[in-house]
């Protein structure tokens, strides 16, 4: 036993006997674990006392050099406190659940006339939010399947602020929305549509089935035949809906079913949603094999999960067993958000442990289909380093290209992999300042200029094992010399398009080594240089439509970019402006009588342009 070892046992044997965060540092002092007890001298003194703990404790025990500690009056605060702590520090060797805000949520907004959106963030505003989902697209599927059955309003316009400001769009007259901004519908007749709506994202459907039959036949009386059609193919897109949704219970169960699978690679906690009696939805939330996939963590898991927002249902059932007191302690937790009791338990025995042997299911193919993955990323790695002739596997790859239109808006993209995988996180895009014109050499020996400058800064700029450019020799012998400068030694390689737009040879700016015998390389590459070229295009796009709609009303005298954004918020498009009367126009905040005419006049053409500006033509 070192004498480092020595004074952490020591330390240790002096922590008090009550509950508290500690949190683990290594030589560096940065955080690497955070931890909670109800009784901190036991839990900390057992890290460093005794053999039997798992390789991933013992790993992390390994590189801790010291540790701090909070004491805190209950336990119920110190897993508060530790859930604040794991967020802030983002501690290596926790399993952290995926920060909420990227997790997409379906949202009923709280105003008279409530729409439904998806969302990534949930705040306390009043609204109604289901979910977590796993994706953004079954998300907005699910949103836009309920908002198409009830003909609710998806346009950008606000309610009532604007009932009665223009004309109803197209989607009234085919019947996909009911248009409150025509003023032919009261609040509480629109209420009763959102709150089928609710209903169904609750997993009741047959009250809304019930509405929509009402309805259809209430359209059918009036003779009012293709309404009655609407609410007919309405009520068959909702009853498909209720198929999709597995009944496993009795009509009246409320309750999520967890299991945390765990595996020397990693682990994965699977999460069932279940409402009304119908498995609404499941996901997974996978942790590498450095976090501690333990089950001693789960409760502090499920604290998190539950702390971000998501959805309190009646019973919370866990496939894995927790410490005693730690079902109360979650139960008390959770029970006092909603001043209702939320059981929280792990069945033994029937139908309710058979839900819990699902959701290990769920997580064990999870983890077995994320490890196959990860080998056929680490083959085709080795297979790339090895036509490339690297010294080490090539873990962070970053990809650049460079888009323009014209001679304007240059804009370089950088995309990132690791291990095999895109990072999105990590991607960058660079406003080319320099370089004039349409010379990509100039732009790529900016971009990798401005990108190295950041080596050693963090934040996701982390040094490459390998560089790529979208281009040929012309472009490495560009890079080349920005890295020599740096005295940088970094593998560089361009990828060389063929006559069909398909990369199918790499150049070091003197040989070229082709990659059409290797299918896995190819495929790994053409996803990389798909991915670059896109958010070059987007972000060049995106410059070019933001200086399009500036020129086209900041040329209007006195309109600045603040009333132009208020113009354009309001009315949704320039086409919608161009069609609205004086009066609706002097009714956006800050538009006065003047500026109302002076933009009635340019958009009709028959405003002098003002000196020194140019006419939207002339900025085109």
């Amino acid at each position: 036993m070192n004498d480092r070892q020595v004074y952490l046992r020591e330390k240790a044997a002096a922590l008090p006997l009550c509950p508290g965060v500690y949190l683990m540092k290594n030589q560096s002092g940065q955080v690497i674990y955070v931890g909670k007890s109800r009784k901190m001298k036991q839990r900390v003194s057992s890290y460093f006392s005794g053999n039997d703990h798992s390789l991933k404790t013992r790993r992390m025990v390994a590189l801790v050099y010291d540790f701090d500690w909070i004491l805190c009056d209950t336990e119920m605060e110190a897993l508060a406190l530790e859930n604040t702590l794991i967020k802030q520090h983002t501690p290596r060797y926790n399993i952290k659940l995926k920060d909420s805000k990227s997790y997409p949520y379906i949202k009923i907004t709280a105003s008279p006339y409530p729409k439904i959106t998806v969302t990534r963030k949930r705040t306390a505003d009043g609204g109604h939010y289901y979910g977590p989902y796993q994706s953004a697209a079954a998300a907005k599927e699910a949103a836009d399947t309920v908002a198409k059955i009830f003909a609710l309003p998806t346009c950008a316009r606000e309610f009532p602020r604007d009932i009665g400001r223009g004309r109803p769009c197209l989607y009234r007259e085919m019947g996909r929305c009911v248009a409150p901004c025509a003023d032919g519908l009261t609040a509480e007749a629109y209420g009763e549509l959102i709150g089928a709506a609710r209903r169904v994202f609750e997993g009741h459907t047959k009250e809304a089935e019930a509405l929509l039959e009402r309805r259809m036949y209430d359209a059918a009386d009036r003779e009012l035949f293709e309404l009655a059609a609407h609410y007919r193919n309405s009520l068959q897109s909702l009853q498909l809906l209720s198929q999709k949704q597995k009944v496993v219970s009795d009509p009246a169960d409320n309750r999520d079913v967890f299991a945390l699978y765990t595996a020397e690679e990693g682990g994965v906690l699977a999460v069932l949603q279940i409402r009304a009696g119908k498995l609404l939805y499941k996901q997974e939330y996978a942790f590498p094999a450095a976090a501690l996939a333990e089950e001693a963590d789960l409760a502090g898991l499920l604290f998190d999960y539950y702390h971000e927002g998501a959805e309190l249902p009646k019973e919370v059932l866990l496939y894995n067993d927790l410490e005693p007191e730690a079902y109360t302690l979650l139960s008390d937790t959770l029970s006092r958000r909603v001043n209702r009791r939320i059981s929280v338990k792990t069945p033994r025995r029937g139908p309710l442990r058979e839900l819990c042997a699902m959701a290990l299911a769920n997580a064990k193919q999870k983890a077995e289909s994320r490890r196959e993955e990860e080998n056929r990323s680490e083959k085709t790695l080795v297979k790339l380093a090895r036509i490339l002739s690297l010294e080490v596997l090539p873990h962070r790859i970053e990809v650049y290209d460079v888009s323009h239109i014209g001679a304007e808006h240059t804009t370089a993209a950088m995309v990132v992999a690791e291990g095999g995988k895109l990072k999105p996180a990590a991607y960058r895009t660079f406003r080319i300042r320099a370089a004039e014109g349409a010379d990509d050499y100039a732009a790529m020996r900016e971009v990798l200029s401005r990108r190295l400058a950041h080596v050693g800064d963090g934040g996701g700029w982390a040094l490459p094992d390998l560089l790529l450019l979208d281009g040929g020799a012309g472009q490495v012998h560009a890079v080349a010399g920005v890295l020599a400068e740096r005295g940088l030694s970094i593998p560089l390689f361009g990828l060389v398009k063929d006559e069909h737009h398909k990369t199918r040879v790499l150049t070091d700016g003197q040989h070229e080594l082709s990659i059409a015998h290797e299918p896995g390389v190819y495929s790994f590459l053409y996803r990389l240089q798909e991915e670059v070229h896109r958010v070059a295009v987007r972000h060049t796009m995106g410059a070019k439509r933001r200086t399009l709609r500036r020129s086209a009303l900041e040329n209007i005298r006195g309109i600045g970019p603040a009333k132009a954004k208020r113009l354009l918020r309001a009315f949704g498009s320039l086409k919608q402006l161009a069609a609205a009367t004086t009066e609706q126009l002097r009714a956006v905040k800050g538009i006065s009588a003047a500026d109302a005419l002076a933009v009635r006049q340019y958009l009709q053409g028959s405003t002098p342009r003002e000196e020194g500006r140019s006419a939207p033509s002339d900025t085109r």
